[in-house]
Protein backbone atom coordinates (compact mmCIF):
# COMPACT_ATOMS: atom_id res chain seq x y z
CA UNK A 1 0.00 0.00 0.00
CA UNK A 2 1.49 3.33 -0.98
CA UNK A 3 0.47 6.64 1.38
CA UNK A 4 -0.57 10.06 -0.11
CA UNK A 5 -0.04 12.82 2.25
CA UNK A 6 -1.89 15.65 1.40
CA UNK A 7 0.36 18.84 2.59
CA UNK A 8 -0.53 22.45 2.30
CA UNK A 9 -4.15 25.50 3.23
CA UNK A 10 -3.93 28.52 2.66
CA UNK A 11 -2.88 29.13 6.07
CA UNK A 12 -5.71 31.57 6.75
CA UNK A 13 -8.12 29.60 9.98
CA UNK A 14 -4.86 29.68 12.39
CA UNK A 15 -3.81 33.40 11.30
CA UNK A 16 -1.78 35.04 12.55
CA UNK A 17 0.71 32.13 13.42
CA UNK A 18 -0.09 30.33 10.12
CA UNK A 19 0.14 32.54 6.57
CA UNK A 20 0.43 31.19 3.30
CA UNK A 21 3.54 29.90 3.73
CA UNK A 22 3.92 28.93 6.93
CA UNK A 23 0.26 26.87 7.06
CA UNK A 24 -1.17 25.58 10.28
CA UNK A 25 0.49 22.04 10.30
CA UNK A 26 3.70 23.77 10.53
CA UNK A 27 2.59 24.81 13.88
CA UNK A 28 4.60 23.45 16.63
CA UNK A 29 2.05 23.44 19.16
CA UNK A 30 0.86 19.92 20.46
CA UNK A 31 2.94 17.87 22.82
CA UNK A 32 4.18 14.45 21.56
CA UNK A 33 4.75 11.70 23.78
CA UNK A 34 8.06 12.73 25.27
CA UNK A 35 6.46 16.41 26.49
CA UNK A 36 7.97 18.21 23.37
CA UNK A 37 6.00 20.58 21.15
CA UNK A 38 5.65 18.61 17.61
CA UNK A 39 3.88 19.83 14.81
CA UNK A 40 0.97 18.42 13.03
CA UNK A 41 3.11 17.00 10.22
CA UNK A 42 5.47 15.86 12.72
CA UNK A 43 3.02 14.03 15.00
CA UNK A 44 1.48 12.05 11.70
CA UNK A 45 4.67 11.01 10.54
CA UNK A 46 5.30 9.88 13.41
CA UNK A 47 2.49 7.93 13.75
CA UNK A 48 2.94 6.61 10.37
CA UNK A 49 5.85 5.50 11.51
CA UNK A 50 4.83 4.14 14.31
CA UNK A 51 2.55 1.49 11.80
CA UNK A 52 5.24 0.66 8.79
CA UNK A 53 3.45 2.94 6.46
CA UNK A 54 5.78 6.15 6.78
CA UNK A 55 8.65 4.77 4.35
CA UNK A 56 5.36 3.94 1.49
CA UNK A 57 4.50 7.65 1.93
CA UNK A 58 4.65 10.27 -0.73
CA UNK A 59 3.63 14.36 0.40
CA UNK A 60 2.19 16.46 -2.11
CA UNK A 61 2.50 20.45 -1.45
CA UNK A 62 2.48 23.74 -3.23
CA UNK A 63 5.85 24.51 -4.30
CA UNK A 64 6.21 27.52 -1.60
CA UNK A 65 5.98 25.37 0.49
CA UNK A 66 8.28 22.47 0.00
CA UNK A 67 11.39 23.77 1.39
CA UNK A 68 9.57 24.09 5.09
CA UNK A 69 7.80 20.69 4.39
CA UNK A 70 11.28 19.38 4.08
CA UNK A 71 12.75 21.09 7.15
CA UNK A 72 9.95 18.80 8.85
CA UNK A 73 10.11 15.55 7.35
CA UNK A 74 13.92 15.22 6.45
CA UNK A 75 14.92 13.73 2.59
CA UNK A 76 13.93 10.27 2.79
CA UNK A 77 10.03 11.19 1.70
CA UNK A 78 9.37 12.00 -1.84
CA UNK A 79 7.90 15.58 -2.28
CA UNK A 80 5.82 16.21 -4.94
CA UNK A 81 5.53 20.06 -5.80
CA UNK A 82 2.39 21.64 -7.29
CA UNK A 83 3.07 24.43 -9.44
CA UNK A 84 -0.70 25.98 -8.78
CA UNK A 85 -2.97 25.47 -5.80
CA UNK A 86 -5.95 23.23 -7.28
CA UNK A 87 -8.18 21.46 -5.37
CA UNK A 88 -7.74 18.17 -4.01
CA UNK A 89 -8.91 16.23 -6.80
CA UNK A 90 -5.70 17.43 -8.94
CA UNK A 91 -3.26 16.72 -6.03
CA UNK A 92 -4.42 12.91 -5.88
CA UNK A 93 -4.16 12.91 -9.48
CA UNK A 94 -0.95 13.84 -9.68
CA UNK A 95 0.52 11.71 -6.75
CA UNK A 96 -1.06 8.51 -8.62
CA UNK A 97 0.42 9.83 -12.62
CA UNK A 98 3.57 9.61 -10.15
CA UNK A 99 2.99 6.80 -8.33
CA UNK A 100 2.21 5.29 -11.85
CA UNK A 101 5.42 6.25 -14.01
CA UNK A 102 7.95 7.34 -11.75
CA UNK A 103 7.63 4.66 -9.23
CA UNK A 104 6.70 2.10 -10.97
CA UNK A 105 3.39 1.10 -8.86
CA UNK A 106 1.48 -2.05 -9.35
CA UNK A 107 -1.68 -0.87 -11.05
CA UNK A 108 -3.18 -3.23 -8.70
CA UNK A 109 -1.92 -1.51 -5.27
CA UNK A 110 -3.95 -0.06 -2.69
CA UNK A 111 -3.44 3.73 -2.82
CA UNK A 112 -4.60 5.64 0.21
CA UNK A 113 -4.57 9.55 0.36
CA UNK A 114 -4.78 11.30 4.17
CA UNK A 115 -4.75 14.69 5.18
CA UNK A 116 -1.96 15.96 6.76
CA UNK A 117 -3.65 17.79 10.29
CA UNK A 118 -5.89 14.47 10.73
CA UNK A 119 -5.51 14.47 14.44
CA UNK A 120 -5.99 11.08 15.71
CA UNK A 121 -4.82 7.78 17.98
CA UNK A 122 -2.36 5.67 16.61
CA UNK A 123 -4.67 3.08 16.29
CA UNK A 124 -6.42 5.25 13.82
CA UNK A 125 -3.45 4.62 11.09
CA UNK A 126 -3.37 0.94 12.00
CA UNK A 127 -6.79 0.89 10.15
CA UNK A 128 -5.39 1.59 7.48
CA UNK A 129 -3.56 -1.76 7.01
CA UNK A 130 -6.50 -2.97 6.31
CA UNK A 131 -7.80 -0.92 3.11
CA UNK A 132 -5.79 -3.26 1.12
CA UNK A 133 -8.01 -6.41 2.18
CA UNK A 134 -11.61 -4.20 2.50
CA UNK A 135 -11.34 -3.29 -1.49
CA UNK A 136 -10.30 -6.71 -2.45
CA UNK A 137 -13.11 -8.35 -0.63
CA UNK A 138 -16.09 -5.91 -1.53
CA UNK A 139 -15.63 -5.37 -4.59
CA UNK A 140 -15.63 -1.79 -3.93
CA UNK A 141 -13.62 0.77 -6.26
CA UNK A 142 -13.76 3.03 -2.91
CA UNK A 143 -13.35 2.70 0.61
CA UNK A 144 -13.33 5.15 3.39
CA UNK A 145 -12.73 6.14 7.01
CA UNK A 146 -15.33 7.19 8.98
CA UNK A 147 -16.17 7.97 12.52
CA UNK A 148 -19.22 8.28 15.31
CA UNK A 149 -20.32 11.94 15.13
CA UNK A 150 -20.15 13.30 19.28
CA UNK A 151 -22.31 15.69 18.15
CA UNK A 152 -24.51 17.51 15.25
CA UNK A 153 -21.93 19.90 13.48
CA UNK A 154 -22.16 21.38 10.42
CA UNK A 155 -18.19 21.11 9.32
CA UNK A 156 -18.17 17.85 8.51
CA UNK A 157 -18.97 15.92 6.18
CA UNK A 158 -21.22 12.33 6.79
CA UNK A 159 -21.49 9.34 5.53
CA UNK A 160 -24.69 7.32 5.26
CA UNK A 161 -23.97 3.58 5.53
CA UNK A 162 -26.41 0.73 4.25
CA UNK A 163 -28.24 -1.14 6.95
CA UNK A 164 -27.43 -3.55 8.06
CA UNK A 165 -24.03 -4.02 7.36
CA UNK A 166 -22.84 -7.13 5.42
CA UNK A 167 -20.17 -8.16 7.55
CA UNK A 168 -17.97 -6.51 10.66
CA UNK A 169 -15.30 -5.16 8.57
CA UNK A 170 -17.37 -2.30 6.81
CA UNK A 171 -20.29 -0.99 5.71
CA UNK A 172 -21.23 -0.18 2.06
CA UNK A 173 -22.49 3.19 1.58
CA UNK A 174 -25.64 4.75 0.15
CA UNK A 175 -25.16 8.38 0.40
CA UNK A 176 -22.30 11.23 1.10
CA UNK A 177 -23.84 14.09 2.50
CA UNK A 178 -21.68 17.45 2.56
CA UNK A 179 -21.55 19.72 5.65
CA UNK A 180 -25.34 19.81 6.58
CA UNK A 181 -27.12 22.09 8.66
CA UNK A 182 -27.11 20.78 12.35
CA UNK A 183 -30.81 20.00 11.82
CA UNK A 184 -29.97 17.47 9.43
CA UNK A 185 -27.04 16.44 10.92
CA UNK A 186 -28.72 15.39 13.85
CA UNK A 187 -31.37 13.47 11.56
CA UNK A 188 -28.71 12.07 9.87
CA UNK A 189 -26.93 10.95 13.27
CA UNK A 190 -30.08 8.84 14.17
CA UNK A 191 -29.37 6.96 10.96
CA UNK A 192 -26.35 5.78 11.86
CA UNK A 193 -24.31 8.54 9.31
CA UNK A 194 -20.42 8.71 10.12
CA UNK A 195 -17.89 11.90 9.88
CA UNK A 196 -16.10 11.90 6.90
CA UNK A 197 -12.54 11.65 7.87
CA UNK A 198 -11.40 12.73 4.59
CA UNK A 199 -9.40 9.47 3.96
CA UNK A 200 -9.80 7.16 1.24
CA UNK A 201 -8.46 4.44 -0.45
CA UNK A 202 -8.73 2.87 -4.03
CA UNK A 203 -6.82 0.51 -6.35
CA UNK A 204 -4.18 2.61 -8.34
CA UNK A 205 -5.94 1.45 -11.73
CA UNK A 206 -9.45 2.70 -10.18
CA UNK A 207 -7.80 6.39 -10.86
CA UNK A 208 -5.48 5.63 -13.26
CA UNK A 209 -8.79 4.62 -15.50
CA UNK A 210 -10.66 7.34 -14.22
CA UNK A 211 -8.44 10.12 -15.46
CA UNK A 212 -7.95 8.09 -18.97
CA UNK A 213 -11.97 8.07 -19.15
CA UNK A 214 -11.93 12.00 -18.27
CA UNK A 215 -9.35 13.07 -20.77
CA UNK A 216 -6.61 13.62 -18.81
CA UNK A 217 -3.24 12.53 -19.05
CA UNK A 218 -1.58 10.28 -17.03
CA UNK A 219 1.97 10.62 -17.62
CA UNK A 220 3.31 13.26 -14.47
CA UNK A 221 4.93 16.15 -17.78
CA UNK A 222 1.71 16.40 -19.34
CA UNK A 223 0.07 16.79 -16.05
CA UNK A 224 2.13 19.51 -14.84
CA UNK A 225 1.80 21.24 -17.87
CA UNK A 226 -2.27 21.17 -17.96
CA UNK A 227 -1.82 22.32 -13.79
CA UNK A 228 -2.81 26.02 -14.59
CA UNK A 229 -5.57 24.92 -16.79
CA UNK A 230 -7.18 22.40 -14.55
CA UNK A 231 -10.41 23.42 -12.45
CA UNK A 232 -10.30 23.93 -8.37
CA UNK A 233 -11.85 20.56 -7.62
CA UNK A 234 -12.14 18.68 -4.61
CA UNK A 235 -11.31 14.80 -4.61
CA UNK A 236 -14.85 14.67 -2.60
CA UNK A 237 -17.30 16.12 -5.30
CA UNK A 238 -15.26 14.74 -8.34
CA UNK A 239 -15.16 10.83 -7.55
CA UNK A 240 -16.07 10.17 -3.94
CA UNK A 241 -19.82 11.00 -4.24
CA UNK A 242 -20.34 9.59 -8.27
CA UNK A 243 -18.39 6.11 -6.96
CA UNK A 244 -20.35 3.24 -6.44
CA UNK A 245 -19.95 0.72 -4.71
CA UNK A 246 -18.19 2.34 -2.26
CA UNK A 247 -17.45 1.26 1.03
CA UNK A 248 -16.81 2.80 4.73
CA UNK A 249 -14.23 1.21 7.27
CA UNK A 250 -15.87 2.38 11.24
CA UNK A 251 -13.72 3.52 13.84
CA UNK A 252 -14.55 4.29 17.32
CA UNK A 253 -11.25 5.68 18.72
CA UNK A 254 -10.15 9.17 19.17
CA UNK A 255 -10.56 11.30 15.64
CA UNK A 256 -10.80 15.19 15.31
CA UNK A 257 -10.08 17.91 12.22
CA UNK A 258 -7.50 20.61 13.59
CA UNK A 259 -8.45 22.92 11.87
CA UNK A 260 -9.92 25.80 13.81
CA UNK A 261 -8.44 27.78 17.17
CA UNK A 262 -11.96 26.69 18.56
CA UNK A 263 -10.35 22.79 18.66
CA UNK A 264 -6.64 23.12 18.28
CA UNK A 265 -6.81 25.34 21.72
CA UNK A 266 -8.48 22.10 23.21
CA UNK A 267 -5.32 19.79 22.74
CA UNK A 268 -3.47 22.85 24.14
CA UNK A 269 -1.74 21.41 27.16
CA UNK A 270 -0.70 25.33 28.38
CA UNK A 271 -2.88 27.71 28.50
CA UNK A 272 -0.35 30.46 27.99
CA UNK A 273 2.60 29.61 25.13
CA UNK A 274 5.23 32.57 24.71
CA UNK A 275 5.56 35.53 26.62
CA UNK A 276 2.30 36.81 28.76
CA UNK A 277 -0.05 36.13 31.56
CA UNK A 278 -4.00 35.14 32.10
CA UNK A 279 -5.57 35.75 35.48
CA UNK A 280 -7.65 33.05 37.10
CA UNK A 281 -11.37 34.46 36.30
CA UNK A 282 -10.40 34.22 32.52
CA UNK A 283 -11.66 30.83 32.19
CA UNK A 284 -10.87 28.61 28.66
CA UNK A 285 -8.97 31.47 27.09
CA UNK A 286 -5.69 30.26 25.53
CA UNK A 287 -2.96 32.87 24.54
CA UNK A 288 -0.27 31.83 22.15
CA UNK A 289 2.22 34.95 21.90
CA UNK A 290 5.39 34.60 19.37
CA UNK A 291 6.09 38.49 19.31
CA UNK A 292 8.65 39.47 22.16
CA UNK A 293 6.36 41.52 24.32
CA UNK A 294 4.66 40.31 27.06
CA UNK A 295 0.69 39.94 26.55
CA UNK A 296 -1.55 40.54 29.80
CA UNK A 297 -5.00 38.88 29.52
CA UNK A 298 -7.44 39.99 32.33
CA UNK A 299 -11.05 39.16 33.24
CA UNK A 300 -11.94 37.96 30.16
CA UNK A 301 -13.17 34.30 29.16
CA UNK A 302 -13.40 31.86 26.15
CA UNK A 303 -11.01 33.84 24.00
CA UNK A 304 -8.52 33.26 21.76
CA UNK A 305 -5.34 35.70 21.55
CA UNK A 306 -2.73 34.70 19.16
CA UNK A 307 0.06 37.36 18.44
CA UNK A 308 3.43 36.99 15.96
CA UNK A 309 4.80 38.93 13.32
CA UNK A 310 2.23 39.10 10.54
CA UNK A 311 -0.27 40.58 13.26
CA UNK A 312 -2.38 39.92 16.35
CA UNK A 313 -5.93 37.97 16.66
CA UNK A 314 -8.20 38.26 20.05
CA UNK A 315 -11.13 36.55 19.09
CA UNK A 316 -14.12 34.56 20.67
CA UNK A 317 -13.49 30.74 20.39
CA UNK A 318 -16.25 29.85 18.94
CA UNK A 319 -16.58 32.76 16.04
CA UNK A 320 -12.26 33.07 15.83
CA UNK A 321 -13.23 30.30 12.01
CA UNK A 322 -14.51 33.50 10.42
CA UNK A 323 -11.22 34.90 10.33
CA UNK A 324 -10.76 33.14 7.30
CA UNK A 325 -13.64 35.32 5.09
CA UNK A 326 -11.91 38.43 6.81
CA UNK A 327 -8.73 37.18 5.08
CA UNK A 328 -9.67 36.09 2.30
CA UNK A 329 -10.69 39.93 1.37
CA UNK A 330 -6.77 40.89 2.15
CA UNK A 331 -4.09 40.12 0.35
CA UNK A 332 -1.04 40.19 3.20
CA UNK A 333 2.76 39.20 2.77
CA UNK A 334 3.59 36.61 4.83
CA UNK A 335 6.12 38.19 7.54
CA UNK A 336 7.96 35.04 8.76
CA UNK A 337 8.93 32.21 6.48
CA UNK A 338 10.71 29.05 7.43
CA UNK A 339 13.28 27.65 4.64
CA UNK A 340 15.96 24.55 4.02
CA UNK A 341 18.55 27.07 5.44
CA UNK A 342 16.80 28.72 7.90
CA UNK A 343 14.13 31.89 8.52
CA UNK A 344 13.42 35.05 7.89
CA UNK A 345 10.84 37.56 9.37
CA UNK A 346 10.08 40.79 7.91
CA UNK A 347 10.68 43.88 10.07
CA UNK A 348 8.87 46.54 8.03
CA UNK A 349 8.14 47.09 4.65
CA UNK A 350 6.48 50.43 2.59
CA UNK A 351 6.88 51.94 -0.74
CA UNK A 352 8.73 55.40 -1.26
CA UNK A 353 7.91 58.86 -3.04
CA UNK A 354 8.98 57.14 -6.05
CA UNK A 355 7.18 54.07 -5.94
CA UNK A 356 9.66 52.05 -5.06
CA UNK A 357 9.03 49.01 -2.20
CA UNK A 358 11.57 48.27 0.30
CA UNK A 359 11.21 46.01 2.62
CA UNK A 360 13.75 44.99 5.74
CA UNK A 361 14.16 41.35 6.81
CA UNK A 362 16.11 39.82 9.31
CA UNK A 363 17.55 36.23 8.29
CA UNK A 364 19.09 33.46 10.49
CA UNK A 365 20.99 30.68 8.69
CA UNK A 366 21.56 27.31 10.69
CA UNK A 367 26.03 26.85 9.81
CA UNK A 368 26.71 25.09 7.46
CA UNK A 369 23.49 25.87 5.46
CA UNK A 370 23.40 27.45 1.99
CA UNK A 371 20.49 28.92 -0.43
CA UNK A 372 20.24 28.08 -4.35
CA UNK A 373 22.51 29.43 -6.84
CA UNK A 374 20.08 32.54 -8.08
CA UNK A 375 19.29 35.90 -8.98
CA UNK A 376 16.31 38.56 -8.72
CA UNK A 377 15.02 40.01 -11.93
CA UNK A 378 13.46 42.72 -10.22
CA UNK A 379 14.57 44.12 -7.08
CA UNK A 380 18.44 44.80 -5.55
CA UNK A 381 19.54 43.19 -2.06
CA UNK A 382 22.03 45.06 0.23
CA UNK A 383 22.92 42.49 2.58
CA UNK A 384 24.37 43.46 6.02
CA UNK A 385 26.04 40.67 8.54
CA UNK A 386 25.13 40.65 12.04
CA UNK A 387 26.61 37.97 13.77
CA UNK A 388 29.04 34.96 12.47
CA UNK A 389 30.59 34.43 9.21
CA UNK A 390 29.34 34.24 5.38
CA UNK A 391 30.77 32.79 2.19
CA UNK A 392 28.67 34.90 -0.73
CA UNK A 393 29.03 33.60 -4.61
CA UNK A 394 28.03 36.36 -7.00
CA UNK A 395 28.77 36.06 -10.35
CA UNK A 396 31.36 33.12 -9.93
CA UNK A 397 32.97 35.08 -7.45
CA UNK A 398 33.37 34.21 -3.70
CA UNK A 399 33.19 36.75 -0.51
CA UNK A 400 34.05 36.27 2.70
CA UNK A 401 31.64 38.43 5.24
CA UNK A 402 32.23 38.81 8.75
CA UNK A 403 29.55 41.21 11.22
CA UNK A 404 30.04 45.00 10.48
CA UNK A 405 30.05 43.83 6.73
CA UNK A 406 28.17 45.00 3.63
CA UNK A 407 27.35 43.35 0.43
CA UNK A 408 25.28 44.90 -2.56
CA UNK A 409 23.71 42.63 -4.82
CA UNK A 410 22.40 44.51 -7.91
CA UNK A 411 18.90 43.16 -9.91
CA UNK A 412 19.82 40.70 -12.45
CA UNK A 413 23.14 39.27 -10.70
CA UNK A 414 23.90 35.21 -9.85
CA UNK A 415 24.54 34.86 -6.37
CA UNK A 416 24.04 32.35 -3.10
CA UNK A 417 24.67 32.84 0.24
CA UNK A 418 26.08 30.09 2.72
CA UNK A 419 26.74 30.26 6.62
CA UNK A 420 30.31 29.71 7.65
CA UNK A 421 29.09 29.38 11.12
CA UNK A 422 25.64 30.36 12.70
CA UNK A 423 24.33 33.38 11.01
CA UNK A 424 22.15 36.15 11.55
CA UNK A 425 22.48 39.25 8.89
CA UNK A 426 19.68 41.73 7.33
CA UNK A 427 18.12 42.31 4.13
CA UNK A 428 17.33 45.40 2.53
CA UNK A 429 15.06 44.53 -0.56
CA UNK A 430 13.95 47.31 -3.02
CA UNK A 431 12.05 46.65 -6.02
CA UNK A 432 8.85 47.56 -7.68
CA UNK A 433 6.73 44.74 -6.54
CA UNK A 434 7.84 42.63 -3.41
CA UNK A 435 5.46 40.47 -3.38
CA UNK A 436 5.17 38.67 -6.28
CA UNK A 437 7.88 35.78 -6.19
CA UNK A 438 10.84 36.83 -8.18
CA UNK A 439 13.62 34.41 -8.17
CA UNK A 440 15.34 32.01 -10.87
CA UNK A 441 17.27 29.05 -9.55
CA UNK A 442 20.01 28.60 -11.52
CA UNK A 443 21.21 25.69 -8.95
CA UNK A 444 20.11 24.49 -5.31
CA UNK A 445 23.90 22.86 -5.02
CA UNK A 446 26.94 25.34 -5.37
Amino acid sequence: MRIILLCGGSGKRLWPLSNEIRSKVFLKLLKSEDGIRESMIERICRQLDKVGLLQSTCIVTHHSQVEITRNYVGDHIPILAEPYKKGTFTAIAYAVCYLHEKLQADPSETICVIPVDTYADTAFFRMLLRFPDVLLHSRADLALLGTKPTYPSNQFGYIVPVLPKGNDEYFFIHQFIEKPNEQTARRLIEHHAMWNCGVFAFPLKFMLKYLEDKGHPTQVENWLANYEQLANASFDREVVEHTLPAVVMGYDGYWNDLGTWMTLSGHFEDHVIGSGRISDDSSNTHLINELPYPIEIIGVSDLIVAASSDGILVANKEKSNQIKEILTQVRQIPMYEEKRWGSYQVLKCWKDEAGIEVMIKKVRFAQGKYTSYHRHLGRQEIVTIITGSADILMEGKQYKLQAGDVLQIPAGINHGIKAVTNLELMEVLLGKELALEDIVHIAMEW
